[in-house]
């Protein structure tokens, strides 16, 4: 183990734009200050986050930057302050891509200890990398729904990694889910644990309604419908979109609630209790494909082609 500054390889974008803004690139990675760890990555998650870090609308970003929200690895250093956590000790951690130190797609990233918990038992490293960042976001999301035992949460997009989390959790909290999936799809959308399985189609909001004439309680829109999966909540109800919303005036009292998971990265608890949810096969983790860091991109277009039941893993 090391405590010095290292030269280590990262995954980086020189700019945004295409596939081409690419490249891997050394850098220079500081020794963890008070409270942090510096981690050797075994393996990094690919997410749609990453993909819209390149994109010339998602905002203002400095450059290189390195991608990256979900990290497995062995811890290296514990800086000063930190306990809980020892060099050798096999983790996981949720890491924000737009700070000075980049993301999680490096050989070494040195990351808050808070944001750090052991690997399930049992799970490899790729297998680990996928959870962090989905499962804060579908906790978060669950906590801003708020809903109480028996209430109804509808989830658009069934099939997906972040629905399959939602669901699982939303199961131990008691609530009822209403589910969209292809048909080919429903029996590994039912072994999430949802009630209800739906069939995917352009009235996602009708279908509901079927099942909850009054409309569900909240929906946790991880297919990205927007307002015209309105009508799938109850009046008053909670609208959860993943990717943020414009300030503008709703239907029917509906509240609209957005996921921004930087607010929780930090959340150690929550970490923890995903670890304890695979521990028990509430959630399975799901690898769609090993890849180096010299094929990001094709990890990328794996995820942009979408209908990937899992998430793109690059192993260092």
């Amino acid at each position: 183990m090391t405590n010095q500054e290292l030269s280590s390889k990262a995954i980086t974008y020189q700019r945004q734009g295409g596939y081409d803004v690419i490249e891997v690139a050394k850098r220079s990675v500081r020794i963890p200050g008070e409270g942090e760890v510096r981690i050797a990555v075994a393996a990094a998650a690919v997410n749609p986050t990453d993909i819209l870090l390149r994109d010339p609308g998602y905002g203002a970003q400095a450059f290189p930057a390195v991608p990256g929200m979900d990290a497995a690895g062995v811890i290296e250093t514990a800086g000063p302050g930190v306990s809980r956590l020892q060099a050798g000790q096999k983790v996981m951690a949720a890491v924000m891509p737009r700070r000075p130190d980049g993301g999680a797609q490096a050989q070494h990233i040195v990351v808050p200890a808070a944001s750090v918990v052991a690997i399930p038992e049992g799970a490899s490293m790729a297998e680990a990398a996928t959870l962090p960042m989905n499962g804060l976001t579908a906790l978060f999301a669950l906590e801003l729904a708020g809903l109480q035992p028996g209430q109804t949460l509808a989830v658009s997009g069934g099939a997906g990694l972040l629905a399959h989390y939602a669901i699982a959790i939303a199961k131990r909290q008691g609530l009822k889910t209403i589910t969209d999936a292809k048909p080919e799809e429903f029996d590994l959308v039912a072994g999430y644990g949802a009630d209800i399985v739906i069939k995917r189609g352009p009235d996602f909001s009708g279908a509901v309604r079927q099942e909850a004439p009054a409309g569900a309680d909240a929906l946790l829109d991880t297919a990205l419908l927007g307002e015209q999966a309105f009508g799938a909540i109850r009046d008053d109800g909670i609208y959860v979109p993943v990717r943020g919303w414009a300030d503008k005036p709703t239907e029917r009292g509906i509240k609209v609630k957005p996921v921004f998971v930087s607010k929780v990265l930090e959340r150690t608890d929550w970490l923890e209790l995903l670890r304890d949810l695979v521990s028990t096969g509430e959630i399975k983790l799901r690898v769609a494909g090993e890849y180096t860091p010299e094929q990001i991109a094709d990890a990328q277009k794996l995820l942009a082609a979408g209908g990937v039941r899992g998430r793109p893993v690059i192993v260092f």
